[in-house]
Order: structure tokens, then sequence, then C-alpha cells
């Protein structure tokens, strides 16, 4: 069986450690020139290690944005972000130790100087919060953790970040020369992997990479940030997204919620292909329908999930009746694969992958004008177009004017001729003749005459 490799760590890794509620977060999205984390007042948001690459006068380098650090984490999700937080420094070349003026002589901090002291980790101390002259005479009692010099700044507004960012390249090891690489060869395909919260997408991402990635909990909302990670399957390619889970609309609240779920939909817009996960001791839910719509709307490849598949009671036509149960409850994701997995033993979390290829070759397909018209003078000649008030539908040619998702455009003598039931027999045909299998394509009706009262459809 193939091995994982994760890709990306070429670069020199920059950890931003600290315990919670320092602004970690607001750090990570000033280097990175975008907001990428969940940035909210609210202790212990960022749950999870999140990964971007950041340049600083020409240095790239992959920036690591870490939950807080707690000496004596209260419950599991915070022993989960004390542990990431310690991997994180294992893992880096350069340690951001990130601290709050606000807050002088606090224990954890001490604690985590400790740590950093004897990791012999490069390590760069920044007191955050310094917007004023008096906070900045203040950030001098922070030499008492014994860390020389010390950066005082702002991370919100970005005073002080130049300086800062100018030793964190000074400490960076020299750089190695990237190994060459080959222009042939298919291109990385990036998945997202989305769901209703609790449903076990971050075991999923871990199972897939085969380590532990993303924190995982029974509580739901554990996963807040959207967190891309490049890795090697094979002879492919992949990036994924382990996204926020998402509820429909209606039941957002506000805060860390919201904030993921607008995360999510980001992660939507920038994959090729979503996985949607579905409990399958639960069963398919009215939020599991709305995740779906999300990456419909987004026009993404689709392959059906049903994870804790080892939860449920199998007879021989188990299987079979799930699938057939899903299929009648989603009608408009009839087209995608579906696979039952288990995260937590591992079963069938491979075969997620393979679907994910075949939807994605069906995702950038195209198909030749020649082929497509002689397939629209078959199904016309099965079928004829419609009539309305006397005239009838002409379909003069059809072509294909893009990929992912595949495009069509049907010229035709008036769009205002068609009937939803003939799109839909067109639709049908067309997905019975050359399969796009996990793709929602797109039809378009233009009028090939000037007609003014024709118009697109």
């Amino acid at each position: 069986m193939p091995q994982v490799e994760i890709l990306g760590h070429r670069l020199p890794i920059v950890a931003i450690v600290g315990r919670p509620n320092v602004g970690k977060s607001t750090m990570f999205n000033r280097i990175v020139g975008r907001r990428k984390a969940v940035v909210l007042d609210t202790p212990g948001l960022t749950r999870d290690r999140n990964f971007e690459t950041a340049e600083w006068n020409g240095r790239a380098f992959m920036l690591v944005d870490t939950g807080g650090y707690e000496t004596d984490p209260r419950d599991n999700i915070y022993a989960q972000m004390r542990r990431q937080s310690l991997l994180a420094m294992e893992e880096a070349d350069v340690v951001v130790f990130l601290t709050d003026v606000t807050e002088p002589d606090n224990p954890v901090d001490r604690d985590v100087a400790d740590l950093l002291r004897r990791a012999s980790k490069p390590t760069v101390l920044a007191v955050n919060k310094c917007d004023t002259n008096r906070r900045h005479q203040e950030s001098y009692a922070f030499y008492s953790l014994g860390f020389d010099p010390l950066y005082a700044l702002s991370a919100l507004n970005g005073s002080g970040m130049g300086d800062l960012m100018d030793r964190i390249v000074e400490l960076l090891p020299e750089e190695e020369p990237a190994p060459e690489t080959s222009q042939e060869g298919p291109k990385p395909i990036r998945i997202a992997i989305v769901g209703r919260p609790n449903v076990g997408k971050s075991s999923i991402v871990n199972a897939l990479l085969e380590r532990e990635r993303v924190i995982v909990d029974d509580t739901p909302g554990t996963t807040r940030d959207s967190i891309d990670t490049a890795f090697r399957y094979g002879d492919r390619v992949y990036t994924i997204v382990d996204t926020a889970g998402m509820r429909r609309r209606g039941k957002i609240e506000r805060g860390a919620e919201k904030l993921s779920v607008f995360a999510a939909q980001a992660g939507l817009s920038r994959c090729d292909v979503a996985v949607i996960v579905i409990d399958a001791s639960e069963g398919l839910t009215e939020q599991d329908q709305h995740v779906a719509g999300y990456a419909l709307e987004a026009n993404r490849g689709c392959v059906l999930v049903l994870n804790k598949w080892d939860l449920i009671e199998k007879e021989n036509s188990t299987a079979g009746t799930f699938a057939k149960k899903l299929r009648d409850e989603m009608p408009y994701l009839s087209f995608a694969p579906i696979v039952m997995t288990s995260a937590t033993t591992g079963q069938r979390v491979k075969r997620i992958l393979e679907l994910v290829d075949r939807v994605h070759a069906e995702y950038c397909r195209e198909i030749d004008t020649p082929t497509l018209n002689k397939w629209l003078e078959e199904t016309t000649h099965r079928v004829s177009p419609p009539w309305h008030k006397g005239r009838q539908l002409s379909l003069k040619y059809v072509t294909q004017t893009g990929t992912r998702p595949p495009r069509f455009t049907f010229f035709v003598n008036n769009p205002r001729l068609l009937h939803f039931s003939y799109r839909r027999y067109l639709a049908n045909q067309l997905r019975e003749a050359f399969g796009f299998e996990g793709v929602a394509f797109q039809m378009t009706f233009r009028a090939k005459s000037r007609d003014k009262s024709s118009e697109e459809a």
C-alpha cells in the first residue's frame, strides 16, 4: 500500500506560541496578509495548528498558529490544544513567544518560557497589544522572562511588526534549494472535508494523513479554522482542507460559529472536490442536506462519505439499504459516489481518495464538439423538442464552454421555447451518455440568431 508523505515542510517553520487570547491568530493573519485564522475575543478559539506559507524580504517560510498553551488543561480539548502547541514547538525552526502586555507576571507565561529554554530553539519574545506609549514602557517588565531582545508591538494595527519580522528572518536556517520538480503530470487535487459538527471530519483527515494533524473530540465544533495540508499518496498530490462544521444558515450563531462557517465556505471555494461527511449512526439530517447544498452552490465535485460505519449493525443488505435511502433523500446528489467508512478503524478511508480521483477526472473532463453534436442529434431524434404557441424549440448545436465544472452551451432558435422537463431530459441524457460521476455540470441555452425577443435561459 502506498505511504502518505506530508508535503510543504521543505520550508523553515515559524511557530507562534503562547497562552490563550494573547493575539496569536491576529498576528498570524497579519503576517500571512489575509484573514485565514478565525479571530474573536474569546480564549481558546484556535484549537488546531493552522499552517500557511508566508514571506518577508524575499524569504519564504511556513507559519504555524497554535491553540493556547495551558499548564493545567481543564478538559480534553484544552489538553489536546496543549499537545498541539508542544508539537509546534518541537517542529519549529524559530518560535515566536507571544505575550500580552496587559497581563504581566502570568505564571503560564513563565511555564512556556521554561519549556522554550529547555527546547533550545531560537526564540523571539513579542509583547502584544502595545498600542500606546505607556504600554510600550510597560512591556519592559517582560524581560524577566529571560529573553533578549524583546519586541513590543501591536498585531492588530501592525506597529512594531517590521522589526519582529526582520529578526525572524535572521534566525531562519540557511535556505535549502528546492528539489527539482517535473512540469509534467497532473496538478494537485484540492479536497474540502465538509459536514455538520461532530460527524468525524477531523478523524477522517487524521486517518487519511496517518498522523494526528487536527484535534479530535466528541464536543461539536472542536474544529474552528479551515486547515490546509498538502500530501502525496501514491503518484498523486492532494491538498486537504478540514473545515469547521457547518450548520444551515438559520442556525448559525453569532461569533465563533458564524466565522467558522465563513471559513468553511471559503474552503469550498478553493477546492476541486467536496467530501461530504455524514454520520451513519444518526442517519441523514436536515443539517446534512444544507451542507450538501453549500457544496452544490460552490459547483464542486462531490463524494458522499457515510462515516462511523463501525457503529452500524450489519446484515447482507445493510450497505445497499443505506445507499438507497440516501439516494431517495438526496435526489439532487444522485450522481455522487458513496463510500461507507470508519475513521476510528481506518475501514475504507483510503477509498475516499480513489473516488476523489475519479470525480476530479470528470470535473476536468472535456468532450469535443463533434461528439457532442452527434449525441444531440440522436437525443433530439429520440424525443422531439417541445412546441409552445405554435413554435417548436430547435436545438442548432452544442459545445463545451468550460471545465471545473463542465459547462455546455446549447444554441437554439429561442430559449423561451425551452420547457423545464425537456431541459431535465437533456441533462439526464447527457449524464447517461458521458457519465460525469460526482459532478453537477452546467447547461446554458442561447439564441443563435440576433432576434431581440430571444434571450439566454
